[in-house]
């Protein structure tokens, strides 16, 4: 006649610490996802405050060093002094859910805008289709006299290890980042801002297309938090089953 029996004393208490610790660590996960949905909505809203503020003035050079670029995403600023076309260069993208009739492959138009009180800040004009890249570069011609003009303060954007070198001589990049463009334009015209400005949309039709700034936060943190949630109600019912099970073998 067979003996049921369950496991000794010491894998049993194991069993449980592991059951128990997994429980604890998925609930604290599921906890500092709750937090992260709270500073992500913290965020969204004061995004969302920034986009119906007023202009504020772009801040001066001598701030820029010390900017914290995070707390100005997306502020509306006004800046005032001139473009200098003949630098301008493309950023290569692939508009989608465009807000104008132009989208898929294309380019961004950034041109340097030299301030009034020194410093240069390039300034992302919109969206041009590809056909259009070469004639954005090599036609200089604008009006360079002074003026005042309004967009949402941007970020750089980071360059990641697969983003290509940029292509010097068709001035073309991949990545809104300052500092690369920096490099594709008059060394005269530093310092420049770590910032980037977007312009606002303009009539249907007209090139550059702008107004295509993308806002948008995912905010996938409240899902993740009922999965963790969920792995650690999983974790306690199946200690409660298995110790059940043993129970119901060394009785048996």
């Amino acid at each position: 006649m067979s003996e049921r029996r369950g496991l000794g004393p010491a894998m049993t208490w194991s069993f449980v610490v592991l059951m128990l610790a997994l429980a604890i660590a998925c609930t604290w996960l599921g906890t500092w996802q709750m937090q992260r949905l709270g500073e992500k909505e913290a965020l969204i809203a004061a995004v969302d405050a920034r986009l119906d503020a007023d202009p504020v003035p772009a801040p001066p050079a001598e701030s820029w060093p010390t900017l914290d670029l995070g707390a100005l995403n997306f502020q509306p600023v006004s800046l005032t002094g001139a473009f200098r076309y003949n630098q301008t260069v493309t950023v290569f993208t692939s508009l989608v859910n465009a807000r104008g009739p132009a989208s898929g492959p294309g380019y961004w138009v950034v041109t340097p805008f030299v301030l009034a009180d020194g410093g240069t800040v390039f300034v992302n004009r919109g969206f041009i289709p590809q056909e259009f890249q070469e004639a954005a570069v090599t036609d200089g011609e604008g009006d360079e006299s002074q003026v005042t003009i309004t967009g949402l303060l941007r970020p750089g954007e980071a360059a990641g290890f697969m983003t290509p070198e940029p292509n010097m001589s068709d001035r073309i990049e991949w990545v809104r980042d300052p500092v690369r463009l920096a490099a594709m334009v008059d060394p005269a015209l530093a310092p420049i801002a770590p910032f980037y400005v977007d312009l606002p949309a303009v009539p249907a039709g007209e090139l550059p297309q702008g107004g295509e700034t993308v806002v948008e936060f995912p905010n996938n943190h409240l899902g993740y938090a009922y999965t963790w949630f969920g792995f650690a109600i999983v974790a306690v019912v199946m200690l409660g089953f298995w110790l059940a099970r043993q129970r119901a073998a060394r009785s048996g």
